[in-house]
């Protein structure tokens, strides 16, 4: 579906319901529901949304879904079964097959996106897109100016530096972080490599998503002014990896 819509009788047409000719009679004979509204005249389809008609779901082929899903901790971000544990494709038990947008650790909570768009992924994730996440983390003794500064700065882990993020302290023994990478365990690693251990982390947004509002284990369908605001941060996003967009540089 394009970025910023599909016209109706397009979108009609192309699932195989009927002709474009035909799906504007469908449409001003009010026959057609866009989410439970009767659809208009030209009007405009947005991923995640729900069209029908005389009541019943337009066939064809999976409409794009985007999820905001608040991860409980012990939740497992992959669609692979393992044995004694719970994946978030369990957790969620969406009609259609969505998988997620990068991953949190088991151990940790919050906002987690899901999908089954590819292409979305790949343009929210991709490093030198630099897209923000933020977190809430609690450690396990009180957080000085010096760990902020110097976490703010960039620490050397997994054989790297990671880039400089903005850092807050909201309490004796707790931060809020917004990091625009995603490395493996990159906070409890950033954390422990100044002898500080992570006793609780959450994610409350991704890029203009949040968790408010989603209970713990719960998940809404993003909704379509909130998709629309995504697509306008990832214009100039691309989904290609960062060594292949970067591999003429320096040369």
């Amino acid at each position: 579906m394009e970025e910023q819509g599909i016209r109706l009788n397009k979108y009609l047409s192309e699932a195989g319901v009927c002709s474009r000719r035909e799906a504007d009679r469908l449409i001003s004979q009010g026959r057609v529901t866009v989410d439970g509204g009767t659809a208009s005249m030209g009007q405009k389809v947005l991923p995640g949304q729900q069209v029908c008609v005389d009541g019943k779901a337009v066939g064809g082929k999976e409409r794009p879904v985007l999820l905001l899903v608040n991860k409980p901790s012990g939740v497992v971000c992959t669609t692979a079964a393992f044995k004694g544990e719970k994946n978030i494709v369990d957790l969620v038990n969406y009609p259609i097959r969505v998988y997620p947008v990068g991953r949190l650790d088991k151990e940790s909570e919050g906002l987690i996106l899901m999908t089954n768009q590819g292409e979305l992924v790949n343009k929210i994730l991709r490093r030198g897109n630099a897209h923000s996440k933020e977190y809430l983390v609690k450690v396990n003794k009180p957080v000085t100016s010096e760990f902020l500064q110097a976490m703010a700065k960039g620490v050397p882990i997994l054989d790297t530096v990671t880039a400089p993020c903005r850092i807050e302290k909201t309490g004796p023994q707790e931060f809020r972080i917004i990091l625009v990478q995603g490395l493996n365990r990159q906070i409890r690693r950033m954390c422990e490599y100044f002898d500080y251990r992570v006793r609780g982390l959450r994610r409350i947004r991704v890029m203009n998503f949040t968790v408010d509002g989603i209970p713990v284990g719960s998940y809404r369908e993003a909704a379509p002014e909130e998709y629309e605001a995504l697509q306008e941060l990832l214009k100039n996003s691309s989904g290609k990896p960062w060594k292949e967009l970067n591999k003429n540089k320096n040369r």
